[in-house]
């Protein structure tokens, strides 16, 4: 089944079935020019609608992965083909076990060496054929990102995996697209934290009920607030069912 890209609230988001994934990552490995691979969350969705260069940066994802249960209720909801639901870790699993399968390359970028150093340890003790070509620190200076971007262009890794310390996350790929040759990139801003079991996945359970945020809400109890948000989600769900099938009389 090929991949089906529809638009939610105007926001872009892929129909893949898990079991299609595998092609479709073989496919972008070989695929010329920098290719990107987004997980898209429902605070996500609502950014993209108010900031044009991460809408831009969706638009042109070759891969936009949902992982908020809300966005596929939400697909349901406007009678648009429901997509299936990410869970961003099983994904990143999936995805690097394709690229060991066929002895592909890896670049780590992000968080702070101590943990980088650590999650590289693990992901070569998990995925042997995997070879890890270069890795680098987040938190970087201006002239020192500088170096980052020529050292990705030079090793062309087959992916970079991005985490946290890169300031704009899967915007900071697209705007410096050009700069790249032919890598693909996926950024998730805990992922080496948990591969150097510095920070522990979501649970299976949480994840399944749509709770996977019930962690950061203990540990930030302002992230309630994230409920206004979720109801002006659900009032423009509603809007556009309404003005859907009043343009259906005209």
């Amino acid at each position: 089944m090929a991949i089906q890209r529809i638009s939610l609230l105007t926001v872009p988001v892929d129909v893949i079935n898990p079991d299609d994934l595998e092609k479709e990552i073989l496919a972008l490995s070989e695929k010329p020019g920098a290719k990107q691979i987004v997980f898209l969350s429902l605070k996500d969705l609502l950014f993209a609608r108010i900031n044009s260069d991460f809408m831009i940066c969706l638009q042109n994802a070759d891969l936009v992965l949902p992982v908020s249960k809300s966005i596929i209720s939400g697909a349901s909801f406007l009678k648009l083909p429901v997509p299936f639901r990410y869970n961003p870790f099983d994904a990143i699993i999936s995805i690097l076990s394709v690229l060991d399968k066929h002895y592909k390359t890896l670049y780590l970028l992000g968080n702070h060496k101590k943990s980088l150093m650590q999650a590289e340890q693990n992901i070569h003790s998990t995925f042997s054929g995997l070879r890890i070509v270069g890795r680098h620190s987040g938190y970087n200076t201006k002239t020192v990102e500088k170096d980052v971007v020529s050292a990705i262009y030079k090793a062309s890794p087959a992916l970079v995996l991005l985490s946290n310390g890169i300031k704009g996350g899967s915007r900071w790929v697209y705007s410096r697209r050009n700069s790249f040759s032919s890598s693909m990139f996926l950024y998730r801003k805990d992922i080496l934290d948990v591969f150097s079991h510095r920070k522990k996945n979501v649970s299976e359970k949480l994840f399944a009920k749509g709770l996977e945020f019930f962690p950061e809400i203990v540990k930030n109890p302002l992230k309630i607030f994230f409920i206004f948000p979720y109801i002006w989600y659900k009032i423009l769900l509603l809007f556009y069912k309404i003005t859907s099938k009043q343009s259906k009389f005209y």
